[in-house]
């Protein structure tokens, strides 16, 4: 993922202030595109601010303070530069409109547009959207496209009669085209998926770990669940909400140790997880979770960060939503997603257990 959000934080983010500027600095010695959006400098000799990539001559470092953002830097008498043009939309924000309006034209489409379709409506090449969709999203417009029908086909499994009225309803032109990879997509069939995991066999086990009760579980495809809380009971009771039906068994030895294996990552979460997961999820929760996945240990990045990561620059509330519907605790690190101030907010498994895992990775909000 291209992103500036991982690789320039912003004070109160878990650097010190010195540090942030030296990475501001090394970015802006640089012309680093990545870092656009994330600040801007302002070089006292001229009086005007630039973005970090502006091809502008250098100034010397005792010159230069960075801001925030654009009103902060007028605010401190600077204007902008005629060259870089700080002020207004950047090429990576107008693309990240684009292809947001894109996604919004794929996900209200009663059936998938073609890429030729949708070229037209940027005014491009089918050669050049392709391009530009993937660069932003890091998936193809049909990847996209078919996460989001697939999704659809989830919400209406257990309100229409049928798996087939559901695949149907959801935009598909044929079922084998869903079938294909329903099964990976849903972790079990349709037909089970439909009743509450009936015939699907989740195992599980609920442990405790220095931060309260564990419950992890998992299925065919890999670890479905890794639920904290202070309560075993309803840990239990969450995943039995999640599939009535299915096949809940007690984890044997063998499972104890991927019992063990997660604890373990809990207590030390720079370590990674080598585990497989089953994640579902819909098109942007998936999207999110993959940024979420790829914030470096021991770093943070803000909502409208990922927001922007994912080309839905102004989705920053949806992202801390799809925060909240993450089932797999630390796995998908949602606890590195703090506010644009750097304070801590809402956190699924609560905001003190949030505060330990970051001090554990060497972060102090």
């Amino acid at each position: 993922m291209r992103t500036s959000a991982l690789e320039f934080p912003i004070a109160g983010g878990g650097c010190p202030p010195q540090d942030v500027d030296q990475v501001r600095w090394d970015a802006l010695a640089k012309r680093d595109p990545d870092a656009n959006g994330t600040f801007v400098y302002s070089v006292r000799t001229t009086g005007v601010y630039c973005r970090p990539s502006c091809p502008a001559r250098p100034a010397r470092r005792e010159n230069v303070a960075f801001h925030l953002t654009c009103e902060e830097a007028e605010q401190a008498g600077f204007r902008p530069c005629k060259r870089c043009r700080p002020n207004q939309a950047s090429q990576a924000e107008h693309d990240a409109a684009v292809v947001a309006s894109v996604c919004r034209l794929i996900e209200s489409a009663e059936e998938a547009p073609t890429l030729k379709a949708l070229a037209r409506v940027v005014g491009v090449s089918p050669f050049h959207f392709h391009r530009l969709f993937k660069r932003v999203t890091g998936v193809t417009p049909k990847a996209y496209s078919d996460a989001h029908r697939a999704r659809r086909v989830v919400a209406s499994l257990r309100e229409t009669g049928t798996v087939t009225e559901a695949i149907y309803d959801a935009g598909y032109s044929s079922s084998s085209r869903f079938y294909a990879t329903a099964t990976e997509r849903l972790g079990m069939t349709p037909t089970a998926y439909r009743n509450g995991g009936q015939g699907v066999e989740i195992r599980f086990a609920v442990g405790e770990c220095s931060l309260g009760s564990l419950l992890v579980a998992t299925t065919a495809k890999g670890v479905c669940a890794i639920l904290i809380g202070n309560d075993p009971d309803a840990l239990a009771r969450d995943l039995q909400d999640r599939f009535p039906n299915a096949d809940l068994k007690g984890g044997d030895p063998a499972f104890e140790a991927t019992v063990a294996q997660v604890v373990g990552f809990i207590e030390a979460p720079r370590h990674g997880l080598d585990l497989p997961l089953d994640i579902g999820g819909t098109a942007f929760q998936q999207r999110v979770w993959q940024a979420l996945r790829e914030i470096p240990a021991g770093t943070t990045a803000t909502y409208a960060e990922i927001a922007r990561a994912v080309g839905e620059p102004r989705s920053a509330r949806a992202v801390a939503q799809a925060c909240r519907a993450n089932a797999l605790a630390v796995a998908i690190p949602c606890h590195r997603v703090v506010r644009s101030d750097g304070m801590l907010s809402g956190y699924r498994w609560g905001v003190e257990r949030k505060r330990e895992l970051l001090a554990r990775e060497g972060v102090t909000p």
